[in-house]
């Protein structure tokens, strides 16, 4: 079976990264989400990542508790980086040719983001991930994820989360809760369902760029994704509600 998308772009968050533990990064989880990947490569698929931070420090939290909201964005920008730097390391062990960009320059670990350069790499079918965020405070990472995926031309934008779509109410709460297979951005924006937040979605819509959310827990799910099987909620679509 073909693949639908040549070229997608995947946002992690950092809470993916952490799997059952109560903060940092889980080995096997990144294990397993590096495994995917590699079968997509193996597809001829390529793949960008844009990663959060949240397993280890979240600057909207930071702030919260008194820190300069500006200084707590920049040290959740550096949280993202550890994240691509151990999820590279996986990749590579696997013998997948990865590539870390970050907004923010650290020459001694990873490449300046530069987006030429970042497009010639997915060329090559190498991993790009993403680092540092937008390199800018009061931007989250789904901000940077829809960006990077406009400027990398990406197909698809895959928002990998611990729910398998979109649900009218939360799921956890409401067993009865509604799952949708498609919504428009205009829907999202209009009900506030906090898919990705709303200068992500924005973004998006502006450069018709479909978001496809799914569960990350479940083995196999990206590929899934890639090949066009229903595996969770696609934004950009038509809308299921009036």
């Amino acid at each position: 079976m073909g693949t639908v998308y040549q070229r997608v772009l995947l946002k992690l968050s950092g809470e993916a990264l952490m799997g059952d533990l109560n903060y940092g990064i889980d080995p096997i989880v990144v294990e397993q989400i590096a495994q995917q990947l590699a079968d997509l490569i193996a597809d001829g698929v390529e793949v960008a990542v844009v990663v959060g931070g949240g397993n280890i420090f979240r600057g909207v939290k930071g702030a919260a508790a008194g820190m300069d909201r500006a200084t707590a964005d920049y040290i959740g920008m550096i949280a993202t980086v550890m994240n691509a730097m151990t999820l590279q390391d996986s990749l590579e062990r696997m013998g997948i040719p990865t590539r870390v960009q970050t907004a923010i320059a650290m020459q001694e670990v990873a490449e300046p983001y530069i987006r030429r350069r970042a497009i010639r790499h997915l060329e090559k079918k190498r991993v790009v991930i993403f680092g540092a965020g937008s390199g800018n405070p009061f931007f989250t990472t789904d901000t940077t994820a829809a960006l990077r995926a406009a400027e990398i031309n990406a197909e698809v934008i895959f928002k990998a989360t611990k729910v398998d779509g979109i649900y009218d109410s939360d799921p956890h709460l409401n067993p009865n809760a509604k799952r949708f297979n498609s919504l428009t951005y205009g829907h999202v924006l209009t009900h506030d369902l906090r898919v990705m937040d709303s200068t992500a979605i924005a973004l998006c819509k502006d450069n018709n760029i479909p978001i496809i959310v799914f569960d990350l827990s479940v083995p196999g799910n990206i590929r899934r994704a890639v090949l066009g099987e229903n595996v969770g909620t696609i934004v950009g679509g038509f809308c299921e509600v009036s």
